[in-house]
């Protein structure tokens, strides 16, 4: 890891212990895993990491040794030999502490029964979003490691329409899912963000329809949802493309999709509550007389995971209190219209919240004539 890394992680682990030492806990233990590598560097799994007053350590086993001292320069790096409650509670007991932070949003009760039993002394702590709070905002390093991720996609799908309707029709869900993926890992990928959803002609009606056996035809549409990981860090598109002509009811609700999105990303600027830019989405939506076919948010926060905080959705309403969106957020802005029987429409973009408004970092076009293929 870069010495400006590792700078970075030491200040991200600061603040959250002040987080820990304001709700009075003398250290936190970090499982999630996600949350283990934001504020260390690891990639690797089955690991915890354990804060406390000024001291860092990767609890890990053997499988991940050699990888952890690599990439968690100056972090302790404990290697167990055995149960994971053991090596904490013998961590805990060499640091003296008294009050141990866990995060209760991702402990599960047996481990938590578990450190109970072996932490003879200290209390437990339950904290929530102590970390995973701090994520929302993202830095320089991680908004590079996003936009990283959304070129690699959009290579990839450029990639996989390149030959054009000739190059899908009599292809099989499965089949176009299964090279995507191929196309990212080709273009510096770790991973697809998720399980890539491919949805040809009446399943594109079902938002989160996995891929199967069904083969596309002309005049059909195709809903693609894919994302690369690269870095650590996700991307999450979706694009519907019409293989030949596509059918009126549908290039109807393609052109109020696409006005939606862009109300959306409009309303989109720091201090706004975060449910505005869905009404905003969903008014556009609703006055074209397609409210019925509205089954789901506009969006969330995309990140180390492809669904984190904040949320863009109806349920958070403006209003004292309510969650506002911050300058260095990246959300996505996806409304769809699905119409059973006949196919569904979704447009998302990754967009990041700057001091001046919203900017789409995703670069593929959206208009229906650039997804169509002849």
């Amino acid at each position: 890891m870069a010495k400006t890394d590792n700078r970075r992680m030491a200040a991200r682990r600061r603040a959250v212990m002040r987080k820990v030492k304001a709700g009075r806990a003398d250290a936190l233990l970090v499982t999630r895993e996600e949350d283990v590598g934001y504020l260390s560097g690891f990639t690797g799994e089955d690991s915890f990491l354990l804060l406390a007053r000024g001291r860092a350590a990767l609890l890990t086993d053997g499988r991940y040794g050699e990888q952890a001292r690599r990439e968690c320069a100056g972090l302790e790096v404990i290697v167990r030999d055995g149960a994971m409650s053991t090596v904490v509670a013998r961590a805990v007991k060499e640091r003296g502490i008294r009050r141990l932070a866990v995060q209760s949003e991702d402990v599960t009760l047996l481990q938590r029964e578990m450190l109970a039993k072996r932490l003879c002394g200290c209390k437990l702590v339950s904290m929530r979003g102590v970390v995973s709070g701090r994520r929302t905002v993202k830095d320089q390093g991680e908004i590079a490691a996003i936009r990283k991720a959304i070129r690699v996609a959009e290579r990839a799908f450029r990639k996989l329409l390149a030959a054009g309707a000739e190059g899908l029709v009599g292809r099989s869900e499965n089949d176009l899912a299964g090279e995507l993926e191929y196309l990212m890992r080709l273009e510096g990928a770790s991973a697809a963000s998720f399980e890539t959803i491919v949805a040809v002609g009446p399943h594109s009606s079902l938002p989160h329809h996995r891929p199967g056996k069904a083969r596309i035809r002309r005049d059909q549409v195709v809903l693609i949802d894919w994302g690369a990981e690269v870095d650590g860090y996700c991307s999450d598109l979706t694009r519907v493309v019409a293989v030949g002509r596509i059918p009126p009811k549908l290039a109807d609700v393609y052109e109020v999709v696409l006005r939606a999105q862009q109300a959306g990303i409009d309303a989109i600027r720091p201090g706004v509550a975060t449910g505005t830019p869905d009404g905003a989405a969903r008014a556009v939506i609703e006055s074209a007389g397609y409210a019925a076919g509205i089954l789901h948010s506009l969006g969330h926060g995309i990140g180390r995971e492809v669904h984190e905080p904040p949320g863009l959705g109806r349920a958070a309403k403006a209003g004292r209190g309510s969650p506002r969106l911050r300058s260095g957020m990246v959300v996505t802005v996806e409304p769809g219209v699905y119409l059973p029987g006949l196919g569904g429409v979704r447009i998302e973009d990754d967009v990041l919240v700057t001091p001046g408004g919203a900017r789409r970092l995703s670069t593929l076009p959206r208009s229906l004539k650039a997804m169509t293929l002849e």
